[in-house]
C-alpha cells in the first residue's frame, strides 16, 4: 500500500501533488500493482466529490479526508498526526508527498515519529529490494542515491520530476472521512494568518509555457520595458534572479531559483543572468533554454540549448521588432 499526501486548492489536487500521485502509481506498478491511496487534510473549498473523481482518474483507490478543528489552519505536526493515523490504519509501506514546503515539513515530522530516514526531492527510484531512490541535493546541482531501509519508506517527490499523467484506466475512488486525534503540542507551531500575494501582472510562472528571465544585466528597475514587451509578445511570464529582487527592482513573487519558484516551461529565455547554482535549481527543468548574455563563459550560456552573446538591451529590442514585423 502506498499513501500520498495530497495538497489542494479551489480547483482540486494541485499539480505537484498530481505529479506525486503519478510517481506513486509508477512505483506501485513496479511493486506488483499494490494500491495507491491519498490523504487530504482540512476543508475542501469545492467539496470532496470532485476531488475524489479527479484522484480516481489518477488511479487512487481511496481518498482519506482528515477533518476537525485542529486543521482549520496549517500546522505541520498536526498534519503529520493525520497522515500517521491513516497510515497506521491502512498499513501503508510507503508514504510520499510533493516536495513543497508543506510536504517536506509534514513528512519530516512523520519520519521522526516513526524512526525512519526521509528522502526529500526524489526524482526517480532505482530498485525495490532494497528500495533505492535518486534525489536532488545542493539545490538541484547534484544527484544522490539513497537507500531507504526503514518502513514505512518516507520521501517527497521533487517538483516536475514527472509529468502528471492520469491512469490508463480510472478507478472508482471512494471517500473515507476521518477525525484523527491531535495533541495540543502539535498545534504550538501553526499558521495564524496569511496574506494573498500581490497580483502577478506578468503571468503565472509555474504554469507558463514560455518564461522570460531577467538578471543583473537589466541594469535597474527601469531596464525591464523591453523584457516585459517580449514577455507579452510570446504570451509568457517574467521571472527574475535573486539579485533583482534583493535590489528591489522587481517583486519577490517573480523570483526563480532555490528560494523562489521552480519552473519547467517549454522555453526559458534568461537575459543577463549568469546562472548561479541557486538560480539553476529553479530553471533546470526547462525543456529548452535560449540564453542572452555578454559573457560567453557564463554558466547559463554553457548550459543553454542556444545562446546569443550580446547586450540584452540591444538583443531583446531586436527580437521584439522581428516578432512584430513577422506578425505584420
Amino acid at each position: 500500500m502506498i499513501l500520498v499526501l495530497v495538497e489542494t486548492d479551489a480547483k482540486g489536487a494541485v499539480e505537484v501533488s498530481r505529479e506525486a500521485v503519478t510517481f506513486a502509481r509508477d512505483l506501485a506498478a513496479a511493486g506488483g500493482g499494490v494500491p495507491v491511496d491519498a490523504v487530504v487534510v482540512g476543508d475542501l473549498p469545492g467539496g470532496p466529490d470532485a476531488l475524489v473523481e479527479q484522484l480516481g482518474a489518477y488511479g487512487v483507490r481511496e481518498v482519506h479526508h482528515a477533518t476537525g478543528d485542529a486543521f482549520a489552519s496549517f500546522a505541520g505536526a498536526a498534519w503529520a498526526s493525520a497522515v500517521q493515523s491513516v497510515r497506521a490504519r491502512i498499513g501503508s509501506i510507503v508514504v510520499t508527498a510533493a516536495g513543497t514546503p508543506r510536504g517536506n515539513e509534514v513528512l519530516a515530522h512523520l519520519a521522526a515519529r516513526t524512526g525512519v530516514a526521509m528522502a526529500a526531492n526524489v526524482i526517480s527510484f532505482a530498485g525495490l529490494a532494497p528500495f533505492v531512490v535518486t534525489r536532488q541535493v545542493v539545490g538541484g546541482a547534484a544527484l544522490e542515491e539513497m537507500r531507504l531501509d526503514g518502513r514505512p519508506a518516507v520521501f517527497t517527490v521533487a517538483g516536475h520530476a514527472v509529468e502528471p499523467v492520469p491512469a490508463v484506466a480510472s478507478v472508482a475512488a471512494t471517500l473515507v472521512e476521518a477525525r484523527p486525534e491531535v495533541a495540543t503540542a502539535d498545534l504550538v507551531a501553526r499558521v495564524v494568518s496569511a496574506e494573498p500575494p500581490a497580483p502577478d501582472l506578468s503571468g503565472s510562472l509555474k504554469s507558463a509555457r514560455v518564461v522570460v528571465g531577467a538578471g543583473r544585466g537589466a541594469g535597474g528597475s527601469e531596464g525591464f520595458e523591453d523584457l516585459l514587451e517580449l514577455t507579452s509578445l510570446v504570451g509568457g511570464a517574467l521571472g527574475v534572479s535573486r539579485v533583482v529582487t534583493s535590489l528591489g527592482w522587481r517583486p519577490h513573487h517573480e523570483q526563480v531559483g532555490q528560494t523562489g519558484s521552480r519552473i519547467s516551461p517549454d522555453l526559458y529565455i534568461p537575459c543577463g543572468i549568469s546562472g548561479a547554482i541557486q538560480h539553476w535549481a529553479g530553471c533546470s527543468s526547462a525543456k529548452h533554454i535560449l540564453a542572452i548574455n555578454t559573457d560567453p563563459d557564463a554558466p547559463m550560456v554553457t548550459k543553454a540549448t542556444y545562446a546569443v552573446i550580446g547586450d540584452l538591451h540591444e538583443v531583446v529590442p531586436a527580437i521584439n521588432a522581428e516578432i512584430r514585423r513577422r506578425r505584420g
